[in-house]
């Protein structure tokens, strides 16, 4: 089989490449480890930037998430002394989108049918193959079935983090960053309706909490809590109980319970490999870098990297120049690390650092203090938060 780009990993970055190279004429074939069952069962967050909603929509993805999704035009942020919102609407016109990743995920596998996308699930034993040349191809298996070739043009490595992508890149080619937080995140998914028609984010001497959702009756709450947790340690009712200390007190007076269907621990983690390209490979999405969920970024910085490579290929399949895949890994990289930067700011901003001690609190209730009465200082953190421009 011959396309012009293989696309590693059915994800939101593999399959928003596929339709978005799709709307230019370019042909692609996405190859994707899991099953499509296990695909939509992956629970992940849903805060979409407003840049990342618009390319949703310009590509025929918009309709159910405007119909469906929930605007955001600010968030709360609260210490034990005080309850503040930013206010994105005033702070900066624009606004976020909350709409589940899986959500995104089932409008992107629909649109692919739509469309007839070549779309291999359950692809085994991927390797790829000759990167460096201008002949690049991709080998893998189907079951018990023979190894079969793909041969392209380029390779969009989609995989996410424990995916083969990054691994083609040759040693001493690439140069990562990494920087681990020493707690993790308890989260759980609830039949009941949300605290807060916004999202809350409390700072609190026991640790950071999220009040999230996902629709009216379907809500997503978070607790920091150590890296040597486990789920099972924590009964419904301890998690309820725990959530309403750290939240403001009019949350925690209004708050509905119900027992969790689902209930997992992540640990927190930045992480960049630069350069995102090598030879005919260009890394896309998690493959390349991941962020703590503070600052919701990680969906958001998969669909810019799609964004820019999908067009750096248009203008070099339609306009004959390679400007645009020469700088890709700089282009992205940029607005890359500027997330990198935001995230880690929040992360700092609202969670407790063990051994860290009295002066750290007092930092961050100061840091909370400022941001409440400065313009100046929450429209810079509602300007990262609803999306730099691409």
């Amino acid at each position: 089989m011959r396309t012009q780009v293989a696309i590693i990993g059915g994800g939101p970055a593999g399959l928003l490449l596929s339709q978005l190279l799709d709307a230019s004429g370019i042909a692609n074939v996405v190859l994707e480890l899991r099953s499509r069952d296990y695909v939509l069962g992956r629970i992940r967050a849903g805060v979409i930037e407003h840049g990342s909603a618009q390319v949703l929509r310009s590509v025929g993805l918009g309709e159910r998430m405007d119909r469906e999704g929930f605007v955001h035009e600010g968030v709360f942020l609260s210490t034990d002394r005080r309850c503040f919102r930013i206010d994105f609407q005033r702070l900066v016109g624009r606004s976020v989108m909350v709409y589940g990743q899986t959500e995104v995920q089932k409008d992107l596998f629909d649109a692919r049918d739509r469309s007839n996308g070549a779309v291999i699930d359950e692809a085994d034993d991927v390797q790829l193959h000759d990167v460096d040349t201008d002949h690049p191809y991709v080998t893998y298996r189907r079951g018990s079935s023979p190894t079969e070739r793909l041969d392209c043009e380029y390779i969009a490595g989609c995989d996410g983090s424990h995916g083969v992508s990054r691994s083609a890149f040759p040693a001493g080619v690439q140069r990562t960053y990494e920087r681990l937080y020493p707690f993790g995140w308890l989260g759980i998914l609830s039949e009941t309706p949300p605290v807060s028609h916004e999202l809350i984010y409390a700072q609190h001497e026991r640790g950071f909490a999220l009040c999230s959702m996902r629709n009216p009756m379907l809500s997503r709450y978070y607790l920091q809590c150590t890296l040597d947790d486990a789920p099972e340690a924590w009964s419904d009712q301890r998690f309820w109980d725990e959530l309403r200390r750290r939240i403001p007190a009019e949350a925690a007076d209004t708050l509905v319970t119900g027992p969790s269907i689902e209930k997992s621990i992540t640990p927190l983690r930045s992480f960049v490999a630069e350069p995102m390209r090598c030879g005919r490979v260009f890394l896309a999405g998690d493959s390349a870098h991941l962020v703590p969920p503070t600052g919701a970024k990680g969906l958001n910085l998969a669909v810019s990297d799609v964004v820019y490579l999908s067009r750096a290929l248009a203008e070099h399949y339609h306009e004959r120049s390679d400007a645009g895949l020469d700088t890709y890994s700089a282009t992205a990289l940029a607005r890359v690390w500027k997330a990198v930067r935001f995230s880690w700011w929040m992360t700092t901003l609202l969670h407790q650092f063990p051994d860290e001690g009295g002066f750290s609190q007092r930092i961050q209730e100061t840091e909370l203090d400022y941001l409440s009465a400065s313009d100046a200082a929450q429209t810079a953190m509602a300007e990262n938060y609803v999306g730099l421009p691409y």
